[in-house]
């Protein structure tokens, strides 16, 4: 049985606050708790109206705080956006908070636009170039402390919290191999280098004292509904934030629309189709007949869901009955 995880970026709705964003991803971790999802993790992303999950480990502590026994963590913090002891400090209070409940995905990408990112970082190349000795750093920061070990974090050392890898490319997947850490490949957006990646991984991979054999999770889009037809209404607000993406148009989350025809272009739809063509979208049996393909396609390990939904009671709606599709769920620990 293949567990599932959530991945929620606090969506700001159009016609939402920020405020109402935040709760409704509380809301969403208690649903997943409660139907037995493994983990909810949550993105960093910068500079985007639509998007309310910028102080990633501050909405980590949010949603920790009204669950009690699902798995919280980033999915993923933009390392070379940060020192890595900030970061160590930043879980290891989490871990303090939530013990044996954290865990730490690191992406490489700036998540956002170069100038943003240029106010983040300040120096983009050395933070681009500093990746693989960064998570190291952040590996010894939260390991246990040697004798005379001259900087430690206070909390995080000797925390022990779970290192994820997550990737877009191949770049990710060779280092989660050499390093060997658990790998999470965004095909929810990247779809492209998703199986050679996966392949790469495996096929490299070096046993370590966290990880004796390789694991992959694998993310998708998705939304379920009662029907085929509702479920397409509703993942309208996902295909129109992708085109907005691609026109620099920045906003809030976009209500969902009857027809596309009308928004998109033929050659941006064909450009979203490609980028979403994982994505598992209709009634149930229509969204377990998508699911299977593609956990067969890639024997991946872990699902872990992205549910882009404006209305928060059709979102929750689909987590429950993406919680019921076939035997894929593990029972909750």
């Amino acid at each position: 049985m293949v567990p599932f995880s959530i991945l929620d970026l606090s969506p700001v709705a159009e016609g939402s606050t920020v405020r109402q964003s935040l709760d409704g991803s509380a809301r969403m971790a208690v649903k997943a708790e409660e139907f037995g999802y493994k983990r909810f993790w949550l993105a960093e992303h910068h500079g985007m109206p639509g998007i309310a999950s910028a102080a990633t480990s501050v909405v980590i502590g949010h949603v920790g705080a009204a669950t009690k026994r699902i798995r919280i963590g980033s999915g993923g913090i933009m390392l070379p956006n940060h020192s890595p002891l900030v970061i160590a400090e930043q879980f290891g209070t989490l871990e303090a908070l939530f013990p044996g409940r954290i865990d730490l995905g690191l992406g490489r990408a700036p998540g956002t636009d170069m100038r943003t990112a240029q106010a983040l970082r300040r120096n983009l190349e050395a933070g681009a170039n500093s990746f693989p000795n960064d998570v190291v750093e952040l590996q010894q920061l939260l390991d246990t402390p040697v004798e005379n070990q001259a900087i430690l974090a206070v909390p995080g050392n000797g925390s022990h919290i779970p290192i994820w890898l997550l990737g877009s490319s191949l770049y990710s997947a060779q280092l989660a191999a050499m390093l060997g850490l658990p790998y999470a490949f965004a095909s929810h957006f990247a779809p492209d280098m998703l199986l050679d990646a996966i392949a790469i991984y495996r096929d490299r991979f070096q046993p370590s004292a966290t990880l004796d054999k390789p694991y992959v999770m694998v993310g998708v889009m998705g939304a379920v509904a009662a029907t085929d037809e509702e479920a397409q209404y509703h993942f309208t607000s996902a295909e129109q934030q992708f085109v907005n993406l691609r026109r620099n148009v920045r906003g809030p989350f976009p209500r969902p629309v009857a027809d596309m025809a009308d928004f998109w272009s033929p050659m941006e739809k064909m450009n979203v189709e490609h980028t979403l063509r994982y994505a598992v979208v209709g009634s149930p049996k229509t969204a377990e007949a998508k699911l299977t393909e593609f956990l067969q396609e890639t024997q991946a390990d872990e699902v872990i869901i992205s549910m882009p939904i404006h209305d928060i009671e059709a979102r929750l709606r689909s987590v429950e009955l993406f919680a019921g599709l076939g035997n894929f769920m593990r029972a909750a620990a």
